[in-house]
């Protein structure tokens, strides 16, 4: 008899709904995780009586009822509503593009003149876009492109618009109404007292062990439980023995300030080339903060190497082809479920991570 139903590597959403599942059919869990903390990037850590957002703004959206009745029923959520700000060489501009946006750039004020202006600097690409300066002229226009799309792209990727293929902005949102609201999902908040609410109560009834990379010690976790949930990064499972798949980086920057509000809002995008910096988030009005400091965190973008925390995938094709070559191995593991962003090598918005683990423990059949 091995002592765990579940090993589970990692610690984030995908982990923390099988371990909640599991333990609501009396099965046990051990977690083993890298960090020296739970919570993977959604980890919370308390400055100022403010929920720092370690690891980048999580704000939780979604359309799918199940999904918020679930994380709802792990903890209570406020009303926040992520209406960002970009800051271009000073000039304030609201996200996502819409009317407020278009009547500060253009000084006009009508869906009508907004439309005739894109219309018209849409027209300057012709044929299919080759590049991603090309698409995004494409679906917004010059204007739009140069000052709140051009720089804040070329920061995250590490390199110029038109070296990017067109295929990384299939869409950008517009629109001609009024509508700070940046995400279309019917539902929407944090969770009140921060993400760690959500992550004690997934992980209570589970050992943890934090501070350990699993792959280093794979025979003797192996030997304790019956299946292994892994959510780390599958390439380095396999020994990299295709390659090494690629990934952007971050760094964050946080500061403790002695005000009592620094920019209004919770997160300022910022997307002129030369601030080094991505955006700057503001933690305490994710919660409606009124604490007398203040505590900012300013994102870097930054190349990844092997060692180095990976956020973001580069799904180009050449990595995807890459990627399959590990899914089919992943495939043939009896005893191992390989889910989340980096087992699975996608994008994966909070919501979406919760519905995939639901959808496998039911395909599974815990």
């Amino acid at each position: 008899m091995k002592k765990y139903d579940y090993v589970l590597v990692g610690s984030g959403l995908y982990a923390g709904v099988w371990a909640n599942e599991a333990k609501k059919r009396g099965r046990r869990c051990l977690v083993v995780e890298k960090r020296n903390h739970i919570g993977g990037n959604v980890y919370c850590e308390e400055i100022e009586g403010i929920h720092v957002h370690r690891y980048g703004a999580h704000i939780f959206h979604t359309s799918d009822r199940a999904v918020w009745d679930y994380v709802n029923g792990l903890a209570e959520f406020n009303r926040y509503t992520n209406s960002p700000m970009a800051n271009y060489q000073g000039e304030m501009y609201n996200m996502p593009f819409n009317m407020n946006t278009f009547s500060k750039m253009w000084g006009i004020s009508t869906p009508k003149e907004a439309k005739t202006i894109i219309e018209k600097q849409r027209r300057s690409i012709t044929g299919e876009p080759k590049n991603l300066e090309e698409q995004a002229i494409r679906l917004v226009g010059t204007d739009i492109y140069k000052k709140l799309v051009k720089g804040y792209t070329e920061k995250q990727w590490g390199r110029d618009c038109r070296e990017l293929p067109a295929f990384i902005i299939n869409r950008l949102p517009v629109r001609f109404t009024y509508d700070n609201n940046y995400f279309n999902d019917l539902y929407q908040g944090i969770p009140i007292g921060g993400y760690n609410v959500i992550i004690d109560k997934m992980f209570e009834d589970c050992d943890i062990h934090t501070g350990i990379d699993y792959l280093e010690h794979r025979d003797y976790y192996e030997k304790l439980g019956d299946v292994t949930v892994y959510t780390g990064a599958i390439d380095a499972y396999f020994g990299y023995q295709f390659g090494t798949l690629e990934y952007r980086s971050l760094r964050f920057e946080t500061e403790t300030l002695d005000m009592d509000n620094y920019q209004g809002v919770a997160v300022v995008n910022y997307t002129d080339r030369e601030t080094p910096y991505t955006r700057v988030i503001e933690h305490k009005h994710f919660e409606f903060g009124t604490q007398s400091r203040t505590v900012i965190t300013r994102e870097y973008p930054e190349e990844w190497k092997e060692g180095v925390e990976a956020y973001y995938t580069v799904n180009d094709e050449k990595n995807q082809q890459l990627y399959q070559k590990y899914a089919e191995l992943a495939a043939q593991e009896n005893k191992v479920i390989f889910g989340g962003r980096l087992a699975e090598y996608k994008y994966y918005d909070m919501d979406k991570v919760i519905a995939s683990a639901l959808g496998r423990i039911r395909k599974y059949g815990m």
